[in-house]
This record gives structure tokens, C-alpha cells and sequence, in this order.
């Protein structure tokens, strides 16, 4: 009986590291700043083969900051989503289409209303493929001539991801009359319809 115990366990923990496995193999990982958070879970959650968007800090230097911490700026990173996908339902090249359209490309300096570094634009690819698509794609917006100031958008190594608190998560779900306010009023629908029409 001990030792049937004791097999069933292992194959049962055999199974659960199995499932992750797969699970880790199927998904895939992107990561985006492109200003507030708030404003770039949605699009993606949206997308059928995203499994889920998580918003979080990364880029920076300081260990497990936090939201005061980050909008300081003192703390080099980044307020960004990460993305996980499943590749054989949708491509990374379609989460770069959605990510330049949510964002203002040309602005150094942060996003609409948000100005501050942690608000800057950026790609962070997580592996060689990534960084090729991701850089492709900046060249094809460059000659798109939508813009008539430089890209100043950032493709950057992928660093470690720092989920944001749990207030952050999917805020335009659980307080949708503060953040529609908030994302009409930042100015961003108003430049993305101008520059996109959708």
C-alpha cells in the first residue's frame, strides 16, 4: 500500500510538470510599454489566441517596484504589458500591428497626457525572431508616411517582468467609467482615430 502510494505520487507530479511544460511550450511571451497600462491591456486581451495580458514594470533596475516607485522615475523602468499568445492562433507580427496603433510612435517623452520616462514606448523582444520582426516593422511605419517626426520608439532586450499591483489588473474592466474618462481625456482615442480612422 506504501509503495502504491508513493508511485501514484510520482506519476502524479509527473503529470503536473508534463502540463506545464506543454503549457510553456504552446504559449509564447510579448512584451510592450506603450504608455499607461490601463490603455494597452484591452486591445490585446481582445485578440483571439491571447491567452491573457498582464500589466507590470520592467526595464529598470529596481527589484519588485512599485507604482509610486515607478512613477517617480527614478527607477529606469518602463510601465508595460505582457503578452501571452498562442503562435499557431496568431502571430507576433499581428500583436506589432495592434501595438503601433495604440500608441503615438513620435513622442520621446512619454504618452498623450502621461509624460515622464516609465511612459516612453517600447518593444521588448524575447528572442532573436522578435527582434528581427520588431525592427522590420519600425522600418515599414518609418516609410509609411503617417508620421512627420521620427520614431522614437525603443526595441530592447526583454528584462524580468514585474506584475503590477492587482488594482492595476485589467482596470478597464473593474472600474470602466474612471478609465474610459481617463483615456478620452488623455487625449489618446482622439490621436489614434486621426491618425488611424479606426
Amino acid at each position: 500500500m506504501k509503495y502504491t502510494i508513493i508511485f501514484s505520487f510520482i506519476i502524479l507530479i509527473t503529470l503536473i510538470s508534463g502540463s506545464f511544460a506543454f503549457l510553456s511550450q504552446k504559449y509564447k511571451k510579448a512584451t510592450f510599454a506603450g504608455g499607461c497600462f490601463w490603455c494597452m491591456e484591452n486591445p490585446f486581451e481582445k485578440l483571439d489566441g491571447v491567452k491573457e495580458v498582464i500589466s507590470g514594470y520592467t526595464g529598470g533596475h529596481k527589484k519588485d517596484p512599485t507604482y509610486n516607485e515607478v512613477c517617480s522615475g527614478k527607477t529606469g523602468h518602463y510601465e508595460a504589458v505582457q503578452v501571452l499568445y498562442d503562435p499557431s492562433k496568431i502571430s507576433y507580427s499581428k500583436l506589432l500591428d495592434v501595438f503601433w496603433k495604440q500608441i503615438d510612435p513620435t513622442d520621446p517623452g512619454g504618452q498623450f497626457v502621461d509624460r515622464g520616462s516609465q511612459y516612453r514606448t517600447a518593444i521588448f523582444y524575447h528572442d532573436e525572431e522578435q527582434k528581427k520582426l520588431a525592427v522590420g516593422s519600425k522600418k515599414k511605419l518609418e516609410k509609411s508616411g503617417k508620421f512627420n517626426k521620427p520614431i522614437a520608439t525603443e526595441i530592447l532586450e526583454a528584462k524580468i517582468f514585474y506584475k503590477a499591483e492587482d488594482y492595476h489588473q485589467d482596470y478597464h474592466k473593474k472600474c470602466p467609467l474612471k478609465y474610459n474618462l481617463y483615456k478620452h481625456g488623455s487625449g489618446r482615442d482622439q490621436h489614434l482615430d486621426a491618425i488611424w480612422g479606426d
